[in-house]
């Protein structure tokens, strides 16, 4: 057997792979080696996906998840996949070279990450050339669904959304404005702001709304994309729901930037188990 996963903060996907051709998804919470150790991870392990199969029947695992920044962080993860696949080579890795194998395959492009968070590499087929740094969900994230968020919100207490909109908005959300801002300032925000990108979806037909969600993507492409030599020369693709769920917008943004969309997937987990199972092609 052969493992895939795909791990963030909240929700990980493991592929598993009987043979070479049976395909099996299973989930567990997501895990980060910034907020959880290694005992920790194994205690998911066994607890949420153990259970599930044969551990001694794994052979190979290839994990991709947030946090992976350094060798010591993926240690952290790849000790707890080693101690509950005792049989299994171990290959943990950053959930951005996760898009650029998921999207670029074995070729040139830029892999960009468009979900709760952002970030977004160059890649040249076997390694990432290059990297501008994300900065994270209070400095940067731009494009992404906390960013989307934040600037929804800014519109709705700053009394900017137009009357139809702040209407349908107060309609949505019933616990009002304070309870808004007391849950931000209290209890940590970026996923929580990442909720609001479902009001933007359903009212997404609305010129203020295609022009909120445009100058945030725009955002993106200008402070990350265009940072790449040769930007405009390879493919850029993407990974991530925002991607997904606005790609109208993000193609008419790219357009106009003369950039080339490569493709965006929504989760990466099926066009990375085709990378490992089909090594040659």
């Amino acid at each position: 057997m052969v493992i895939i996963a795909d791990c963030g903060s909240t929700k990980s996907d493991w592929l598993l792979i009987h043979g070479g051709r049976n395909q099996q998804l299973e989930n567990t919470v997501g895990f980060s080696p910034f907020f959880h150790t290694t005992a920790e991870i194994k205690s998911i392990l066994d607890t949420q996906l153990l259970p599930k199969l044969k551990a001694d029947e794994v052979k190979e695992v290839y994990f991709y998840g947030t946090g992976i920044h350094d060798d010591h962080r993926a240690e952290i993860v790849a000790a707890a996949l080693r101690a509950a696949f005792p049989n299994a080579a171990v290959e943990v890795e950053h959930d951005l070279l996760a898009a650029a194998r998921a999207t670029c395959g074995r070729n040139a492009g830029i892999a960009c990450i468009l979900g709760t968070g952002s970030n977004s590499c160059y890649f040249d087929g076997e390694t990432i050339l290059d990297n501008v740094p994300s900065l994270g969900w209070l400095l940067g994230d731009e494009g992404s669904g906390t960013h989307l968020g934040k600037a929804l919100l800014r519109a709705r207490f700053y009394r900017e959304l137009p009357a139809d909109l702040n209407s349908a908005f107060d309609a949505a959300h019933t616990e009002g404005l304070d309870s808004i801002k007391d849950r931000i300032y209290e209890k940590g925000a970026n996923r929580y702001l990442a909720t609001f990108t479902r009001f933007l979806g359903e009212n997404g037909q609305h010129p203020y709304i295609q022009n909120l969600v445009a100058g945030c993507l725009g955002q993106f492409l200008d402070r990350h994309v265009s940072k790449y030599s040769g930007y405009q020369q390879v493919p850029v693709h993407f990974v991530g729901s925002i991607a997904h769920h606005f790609q109208d917008v993000l193609l008419e943004c790219m357009e106009d930037r003369k950039m080339k969309l490569g493709v965006i997937v929504r989760k990466p987990i099926y066009p990375l188990a085709d990378y490992h199972l089909h090594p040659s092609e």
